[in-house]
Protein backbone atom coordinates (compact mmCIF):
# COMPACT_ATOMS: atom_id res chain seq x y z
CA UNK A 1 0.00 0.00 0.00
CA UNK A 2 1.68 3.39 -0.81
CA UNK A 3 2.47 5.82 1.96
CA UNK A 4 -0.40 7.87 0.46
CA UNK A 5 -3.63 5.68 1.16
CA UNK A 6 -2.09 4.53 4.37
CA UNK A 7 -2.33 7.85 5.56
CA UNK A 8 -5.71 8.45 4.20
CA UNK A 9 -6.82 5.11 5.38
CA UNK A 10 -5.48 6.20 8.86
CA UNK A 11 -7.33 9.10 8.76
CA UNK A 12 -10.51 7.84 7.76
CA UNK A 13 -10.23 5.04 10.33
CA UNK A 14 -10.05 7.24 13.07
CA UNK A 15 -12.50 9.88 11.57
CA UNK A 16 -10.16 12.98 11.40
CA UNK A 17 -8.64 14.96 8.64
CA UNK A 18 -4.70 14.20 7.60
CA UNK A 19 -2.30 15.64 10.68
CA UNK A 20 0.17 18.31 9.36
CA UNK A 21 2.52 16.01 9.94
CA UNK A 22 1.07 13.10 8.16
CA UNK A 23 0.99 16.34 5.33
CA UNK A 24 4.30 16.95 5.40
CA UNK A 25 5.41 13.00 5.33
CA UNK A 26 3.03 13.10 2.24
CA UNK A 27 4.91 16.17 0.62
CA UNK A 28 8.13 14.53 1.35
CA UNK A 29 7.05 11.70 -0.39
CA UNK A 30 5.88 13.27 -3.37
CA UNK A 31 8.78 14.90 -4.26
CA UNK A 32 10.87 12.05 -4.67
CA UNK A 33 8.34 10.65 -7.18
CA UNK A 34 11.06 11.16 -9.84
CA UNK A 35 13.60 9.66 -8.22
CA UNK A 36 11.29 6.50 -7.10
CA UNK A 37 10.30 6.48 -11.14
CA UNK A 38 13.90 6.69 -12.40
CA UNK A 39 15.05 4.58 -10.33
CA UNK A 40 12.52 1.84 -11.08
CA UNK A 41 13.19 2.52 -14.74
CA UNK A 42 16.65 1.81 -14.33
CA UNK A 43 16.19 -1.52 -12.99
CA UNK A 44 13.60 -2.59 -15.48
CA UNK A 45 15.11 -1.56 -18.49
CA UNK A 46 18.64 -3.33 -16.66
CA UNK A 47 16.70 -6.48 -16.04
CA UNK A 48 18.44 -9.12 -18.00
CA UNK A 49 22.46 -7.23 -17.42
CA UNK A 50 21.34 -6.98 -13.99
CA UNK A 51 20.31 -10.78 -13.74
CA UNK A 52 23.23 -12.41 -15.99
CA UNK A 53 25.90 -9.86 -13.40
CA UNK A 54 24.03 -11.54 -10.38
CA UNK A 55 24.08 -14.79 -11.48
CA UNK A 56 27.83 -14.93 -12.46
CA UNK A 57 28.87 -13.35 -8.95
CA UNK A 58 26.69 -16.13 -7.42
CA UNK A 59 28.10 -19.28 -9.02
CA UNK A 60 31.74 -17.84 -8.62
CA UNK A 61 30.90 -17.19 -5.36
CA UNK A 62 29.36 -20.63 -5.03
CA UNK A 63 30.36 -22.77 -7.41
CA UNK A 64 28.61 -25.96 -5.36
CA UNK A 65 25.25 -24.91 -6.48
CA UNK A 66 26.10 -25.43 -10.19
CA UNK A 67 28.46 -28.43 -9.42
CA UNK A 68 26.97 -31.87 -9.86
CA UNK A 69 24.15 -32.37 -7.49
CA UNK A 70 23.71 -28.54 -5.80
CA UNK A 71 20.54 -26.50 -5.97
CA UNK A 72 21.56 -25.39 -9.70
CA UNK A 73 23.02 -27.93 -10.97
CA UNK A 74 20.87 -28.35 -14.43
CA UNK A 75 19.30 -26.25 -16.54
CA UNK A 76 16.20 -26.32 -15.50
CA UNK A 77 17.42 -25.39 -12.15
CA UNK A 78 19.88 -22.82 -13.28
CA UNK A 79 16.71 -21.19 -14.88
CA UNK A 80 14.63 -21.44 -12.13
CA UNK A 81 16.96 -19.34 -10.47
CA UNK A 82 17.13 -16.91 -12.90
CA UNK A 83 13.51 -16.33 -13.22
CA UNK A 84 13.44 -15.53 -9.55
CA UNK A 85 16.25 -13.41 -9.69
CA UNK A 86 14.08 -11.04 -12.03
CA UNK A 87 11.06 -12.06 -10.05
CA UNK A 88 13.13 -10.50 -7.02
CA UNK A 89 14.40 -7.55 -8.87
CA UNK A 90 10.23 -6.62 -9.87
CA UNK A 91 9.53 -6.79 -6.27
CA UNK A 92 11.88 -3.95 -5.24
CA UNK A 93 10.93 -2.45 -7.74
CA UNK A 94 7.55 -2.06 -6.67
CA UNK A 95 8.65 -1.19 -3.59
CA UNK A 96 10.37 1.87 -4.17
CA UNK A 97 7.74 3.12 -5.99
CA UNK A 98 5.40 2.95 -3.79
CA UNK A 99 7.96 3.80 -0.66
CA UNK A 100 6.53 1.10 0.66
CA UNK A 101 7.93 -2.75 1.90
CA UNK A 102 4.73 -4.16 2.19
CA UNK A 103 4.10 -4.98 -1.52
CA UNK A 104 7.36 -6.82 -0.74
CA UNK A 105 5.91 -8.80 2.37
CA UNK A 106 2.60 -9.24 0.41
CA UNK A 107 3.49 -10.37 -2.89
CA UNK A 108 7.08 -12.26 -2.01
CA UNK A 109 7.73 -12.85 1.09
CA UNK A 110 4.92 -14.42 2.37
CA UNK A 111 5.52 -18.11 1.69
CA UNK A 112 8.58 -17.29 0.15
CA UNK A 113 10.57 -19.49 2.99
CA UNK A 114 8.11 -22.47 3.17
CA UNK A 115 8.43 -22.91 -0.86
CA UNK A 116 12.31 -22.81 -0.73
CA UNK A 117 12.42 -25.23 2.51
CA UNK A 118 9.78 -27.35 0.37
CA UNK A 119 12.40 -27.26 -2.19
CA UNK A 120 15.36 -27.84 -0.67
CA UNK A 121 16.46 -24.74 -1.45
CA UNK A 122 18.78 -22.74 1.43
CA UNK A 123 17.90 -20.22 2.51
CA UNK A 124 21.34 -18.50 3.39
CA UNK A 125 22.02 -18.99 -0.49
CA UNK A 126 18.91 -17.57 -1.46
CA UNK A 127 20.35 -14.48 0.76
CA UNK A 128 23.20 -14.45 -0.89
CA UNK A 129 22.00 -14.50 -3.95
CA UNK A 130 20.06 -11.66 -3.14
CA UNK A 131 22.87 -10.08 -2.07
CA UNK A 132 24.33 -10.66 -5.78
CA UNK A 133 21.57 -9.19 -7.24
CA UNK A 134 21.55 -5.63 -5.13
CA UNK A 135 25.10 -5.31 -5.79
CA UNK A 136 24.40 -5.80 -9.92
CA UNK A 137 21.56 -3.57 -9.59
CA UNK A 138 23.23 -0.50 -6.98
CA UNK A 139 25.99 -0.50 -9.38
CA UNK A 140 23.98 0.97 -11.84
CA UNK A 141 22.65 3.76 -9.92
CA UNK A 142 23.84 7.30 -8.82
CA UNK A 143 24.64 7.19 -5.04
CA UNK A 144 21.60 9.04 -4.03
CA UNK A 145 19.42 6.72 -5.56
CA UNK A 146 21.63 3.45 -4.60
CA UNK A 147 21.07 4.89 -1.04
CA UNK A 148 17.03 5.18 -1.66
CA UNK A 149 17.19 1.48 -3.36
CA UNK A 150 19.31 -0.01 -1.15
CA UNK A 151 17.07 -0.73 1.65
CA UNK A 152 14.40 -2.73 -0.54
CA UNK A 153 16.93 -4.75 -1.42
CA UNK A 154 18.14 -5.54 2.47
CA UNK A 155 14.22 -6.35 3.67
CA UNK A 156 14.57 -9.73 1.18
CA UNK A 157 18.06 -10.60 2.01
CA UNK A 158 16.80 -10.22 5.87
CA UNK A 159 13.93 -11.74 5.56
CA UNK A 160 15.66 -14.67 3.61
CA UNK A 161 18.74 -14.99 6.17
Amino acid sequence: MSVVSQVILKADDELRYPSSGELAGLGNFLSTGEQRIRIAETLAENEKKIVDKASQELWRKRPDFIAAGGNASGQRERAQCIRDYGWYLRLVTYGVLCGDKEPIEKIGIIGAREMYNALGVPMQGMAEAIRCLKGAALGLLSNEDASAAEPYFDYIIQAMS
